[in-house]
């Protein structure tokens, strides 16, 4: 019988090959190809359909389901961002920058959750309990009953659930876990595939929500093998700039409720508190009207937010002009900059380009192209915007203006904020706005034209 040979996979993209190398061909990552044994084919898995299972429960699409019950934590934007709360046997993924906060933030989350009835315990591999403890008292929850362990042995953690039975265990972090049955280091891919699965697994067969923290990479994406992301029920990742007091909780994959949610904290001497309206906490520091500062009335998930896009044009001394660019991406910037030169006959060559977006938000959306484009001609016209006006739109190759999703949310979050002049793409969808005027236009050389008599 013909020996049967082990395989090489790659624990980042799946991809298969015949001997190990350190360096993954499919996608460039180094030291993530594994060896893994392929399934045995003696007697036993031949004869695998002569032996009779169990038959599966079969529905149909028109069956209906009560949707499954939520813990709610109190922390309104922790709950908005898991789309409603926790749900029991759920497993969810907390990724972020080192320092950015998402200790504190689960910390007191869980002394939330505790103090709601839900038995919760927090497992640290990071810092001694002592430390933790200190942290707690800090941020006045020392009396919250939050079961606390310092342990990175996954054996003696499962045993300890199995014991305490917990409705939450929050595991921080995922890479500190060890499986003594995997030959390997911690924190490498092996464990933290292996650590991951276990405890989903247990989680889902207790019934036991489980929150995981994963540490993140340079690229920012969360350290280890992708599969573990797809294990999980709910993936958030926990962002924001050093610099700033603003801390945004994202949800990027959500089997219980939308993605692309958002939750707003800001960092305090006590904690994170939330914050209910980001709209004017981004805008509460605004200065007078300036060349290159726009509005741009964005969605974040279910929610309307009201970010200001800062540009700065300047002469460039290089050969080559510079492009830099904070929450935005830079790909689509370089767009905007030849559609502007191509459709409108406004060149930037030979001028160094900086565009920011205010408060440390990263703004995704192609909404965001006009007012961009806003922007950059008010900084290279040196002509400000009037301070009441909102701009979004999408901008297409042909230099045509795309209308965009959710114009009525976006108009009634720029009035409720006072904001008396909006700027979109014509065809939008939205009904009429006492104090709001619509300005709508069907191409962006109509709009340049209009804006700063030129195009």
């Amino acid at each position: 019988m013909a020996k049967s040979s082990a395989s090489f996979v790659c624990q980042s993209c799946g991809a298969s090959t015949s001997k190990w190398s350190g360096r993954c061909e499919s996608c460039g990552e180094w030291n993530t190809i594994v060896e893994e044994k392929p399934l045995s084919a003696g007697p036993a898995s031949k004869s695998l359909g002569a032996a009779r299972g169990r038959a599966v429960a079969l529905t149909d699409l028109a069956s209906t389901e009560s949707p499954p019950p939520r813990t709610v934590s109190g922390v309104a934007e922790f709950d908005r961002v898991l789309g409603g709360g926790l749900v029991p046997a759920s497993a969810v993924l907390v990724g972020g920058d080192p320092g950015i906060g998402k200790s504190t933030l689960l910390l007191q989350a869980a002394a939330h959750f505790a103090r709601q009835g839900l038995k919760t315990l927090y497992v640290s591999g990071e810092e001694a309990s002592a430390q933790v403890r200190m942290r707690a008292q800090r941020l006045g929850l020392a009396d919250a009953p939050v079961k606390l362990a310092a342990e990175t042995n996954l054996r003696d953690i499962l045993t300890t659930l199995e014991e305490e039975r917990p409705g939450l265990a929050i595991i921080d972090s995922i890479q500190t876990m060890w499986a003594d049955n995997v030959d390997s280091a911690p924190g490498s891919v092996s464990q933290v595939r292996a650590a991951a699965h276990e405890l989903v697994t247990f989680a889902k067969r207790r019934g036991m929500a489980v929150i995981l923290v994963g540490h993140v990479t340079k690229e920012g994406q969360i350290a280890g093998p992708r599969v573990v992301e797809h294990m999980v029920d709910t993936v958030l990742y926990f962002e924001g700039e050093r610099g700033h007091q603003f801390r945004i909780l994202r949800a990027v994959k959500n089997r219980f409720g939308p993605a692309d949610e958002i939750g707003v904290f800001e960092m305090t001497g006590g904690g994170l508190s939330e914050v209910a309206n980001p709209s004017a906490l981004f805008l509460s520091d605004r200065e007078d009207p300036a060349p290159g500062a726009t509005v741009f009335a964005g969605i974040e998930g279910t929610r309307p937010v009201l970010v200001e896009f800062q540009c700065l044009v300047a002469p460039s001394p290089l050969s080559q002009p510079r492009r830099s660019v904070l929450g935005w991406d830079g790909g689509r910037l370089a767009m905007i900059l030849a559609v502007l030169e191509a459709r409108c006959g406004i060149p930037f060559a030979g001028l160094d380009v900086y565009l920011n977006v205010a408060g440390g938000m990263r703004v995704s959306e192609p909404a965001a192209d006009l007012a961009v484009a806003c922007a950059l001609l008010s900084a290279r016209e040196d002509v400000a915007i009037p301070r009441d006006t909102v701009v979004f739109g999408e901008i297409s190759l042909s230099g045509a203006l795309r209308p965009v999703g959710q114009t009525e949310n976006r108009l009634k979050e720029a009035q409720k904020l006072g904001f008396t002049t909006a700027i979109a793409p014509a065809r939008s969808k939205a009904g009429e706005k006492p104090g709001l005027a619509l300005k709508s236009y069907a191409g962006l050389a109509g709009f340049v034209g209009d804006m700063f008599g030129a195009g």
